[in-house]
């Protein structure tokens, strides 16, 4: 693929501020307590930032809402949300490049959201931890780096399920914000292009899996219940797709050499993509209900379009 090919998405406001942009996308989902996995997520956070330019972090959310620098005391009290919190039980963090204005919304941007397993908040619920990169990272970088650099943070983290893709990126929930019209158009013409929640499945996806993606990361049990490496080996007998065996019974499967935003305009869906959506199909993350709401029914046919 050549990424001069993917589109530039630079999406704004109704009043105008810049809340959303292209960029790569990288989730995982952790079926355990915040207390056993926070000093994880702490050291998968030191890696990201040795990896990314410096000072690319540099505004936090606190815990009331509001947004400041993320200056040596900003890095204490995010230290303090994730591993010190007084109860103990659950921590978060919002960490970005921009809190907004300007003229491009935030490319790098940290989220966490770790609870415990016995919370009342929610029907399945995960920690979650998120990582976005701006378009230009990888370009600059190259998808073999974003890869490998995804592998060294998949290491630290018992995730259950992850995945990788290029996105619609925002900070601090700002991407609902952008004019929805814009944004559906987008995720209609573009199927490998990912409207990035971070976080967002945190209270539900327990141990379901998200739509295949470039990177798709898969723990246990989703990778058992697929029926293991040899099944995955099987249903993906394509060139351009690896299986990457890693250490505590997981595996990483990449479905090309790079997050191809598939522009379904000028080709069709690659059949890797479907044929690892077939898999996972049993497995796949929805809403139940006989009546949802809107967006709840949207995000189950969006999850489901390489079906």
């Amino acid at each position: 693929m050549n990424w001069w090919d993917a589109p530039v998405i630079r999406l704004w406001s109704i009043g105008d501020l810049p809340v959303a942009r292209d960029g790569i996308g990288l989730s995982f989902f952790i079926r355990r307590d915040h207390k056993d996995i926070a000093a994880a997520v702490w050291r998968a956070l030191q890696t990201y930032i040795r990896a990314i330019p410096p000072g690319s972090l540099g505004w936090y959310g606190t815990d009331d809402g509001d947004i400041l620098e993320l200056d040596e005391k900003g890095w204490e009290v995010a230290r303090q949300q994730m591993l010190e919190r007084p109860w103990g039980y659950s921590g978060n963090a919002d960490l970005s490049e921009s809190p907004g204005g300007g003229e491009i919304s935030s490319g790098y941007i940290f989220e966490y959201e770790g609870q415990p397993l016995n919370t009342p908040f929610g029907k399945a619920p995960v920690s979650a931890v998120s990582f976005t990169f701006p378009t230009d990272y990888l370009q600059g970088k190259g998808a073999a780096y974003l890869r490998t650099l995804a592998l060294e943070l998949a290491r630290e983290l018992p995730f259950n399920f992850g995945y990788a893709s290029f996105a619609i990126i925002s900070s601090h929930g700002m991407s609902s914000a952008a004019r929805w019209p814009i944004v559906e158009a987008l995720l209609a013409r573009y199927s490998g292009l990912d409207l990035h929640r971070g976080t967002g499945f945190s209270s539900s996806l327990g141990t379901r899996a998200l739509s295949p993606a470039w990177l798709t990361f898969l723990g246990q049990p989703l990778l058992g219940q697929l029926g293991g490496l040899d099944a995955l080996r099987n249903a993906l007998p394509f060139p351009e797709v690896s299986v990457l065996p890693m250490d505590g019974d997981r595996v990483l499967v990449t479905l090309d050499d790079g997050p191809d935003p598939i522009d379904t305009q000028t080709k069709p869906i690659p059949p890797q993509y479907r044929a690892l959506a077939r898999l996972m199909e049993p497995f796949l993350f929805q809403y139940e209900g006989d009546e949802l709401p809107l967006y709840k029914s949207d995000t189950n046919r969006w999850l489901r379009r390489f079906l």
